[in-house]
């Protein structure tokens, strides 16, 4: 077992997460072996997040979110707010955002749907978590709008320096994933490499995004070490100090 500490601060453990092929319990034990000791799944709908509330119900170790994906921002967020009122209540809303590569909801209604969790964020004085693929300029636009939430992340960040600039001017963090390790993402890695180690995050985003050298097979849990390694690398430092850092970022920004 790893003499080292990671917190996966991005995971989906839910069955509705598409090539997932194991257990919750499976993968949390699996992840222990690796030294990833502390979990958070989120939630993508209203049901997913009611699911990963229940997951993380049965480990001292996993938290949830809830909140609606751009994906699925046409089915409105009715009955999210009402699940920040249960007894093991969500650490953050989310995750949600604007997502312009598949637009598989109305721009507008992405915006609209986006707005609204940034509002029960600051209502509810929780972490947000932030999804935004092809559309960086309208996720900063609302943001400013409706103001950015004391402790926002930009989960599987995968901008360049000029939109980690921009997000790291609004205080947010950036949360990287194994595409820091793809070949053809060497902006993302000057991204990970100017990021102030006060605001860094890693996560596997799993089942999704494996990292090299498991590109192609389902991503999980216990390979947050390899995306954590290949953050190390790029910034100089030892896996064991980046390690440590996310550790404690995480808890702060989720208030664990």
């Amino acid at each position: 077992m790893s003499e080292i500490r990671w917190f996966d601060n991005h995971c989906h453990l839910t069955t509705g997460a598409s090539k997932k092929n194991v257990s919750p319990a499976d993968a949390v034990a699996e992840a222990a072996e690796a030294g990833v000791t502390r979990f958070l799944t989120v939630g993508c709908t209203v049901a997913d997040s009611i699911e990963a509330m229940e997951i993380a119900a049965g480990f001292p170790n996993v938290w949830a979110t809830a909140g609606v994906h751009p994906h699925d921002a046409k089915d409105g967020i009715d009955g999210l707010r009402e699940l920040f009122d249960a007894a093991d209540s969500p650490v953050a809303v989310g995750e949600c955002g604007l997502d312009y590569h598949y637009s598989h909801s109305e721009h507008d209604v992405q915006a609209e749907v986006f707005a609204q969790q940034i509002q029960l964020a600051h209502e509810l004085d929780l972490a947000l978590v932030i999804h935004s693929r092809s559309a960086w300029d309208d996720t900063f636009a609302i943001l400013d709008e409706q103001g950015v939430p004391e402790r926002t992340v930009f989960h599987c960040f995968t901008g360049g320096p000029d939109e980690a600039r921009k997000a790291l001017d609004r205080g947010c963090y950036l949360s990287f994933s194994g595409i820091v390790t793809f070949p053809s993402a060497p902006e993302l890695r000057e991204a990970a490499q100017l990021c102030p180690a006060d605001k860094l995050l890693v996560e596997t985003d799993s089942p999704y995004l494996a990292p090299v050298p498991h590109r192609g097979k389902s991503n999980k849990p216990a390979w947050v070490s390899v995306v954590g390694e290949a953050v190390a690398d790029v910034r100089g430092q030892s896996a064991a100090d980046i390690a440590a850092r996310t550790w404690a970022n995480g808890e702060a920004l989720y208030r664990l």
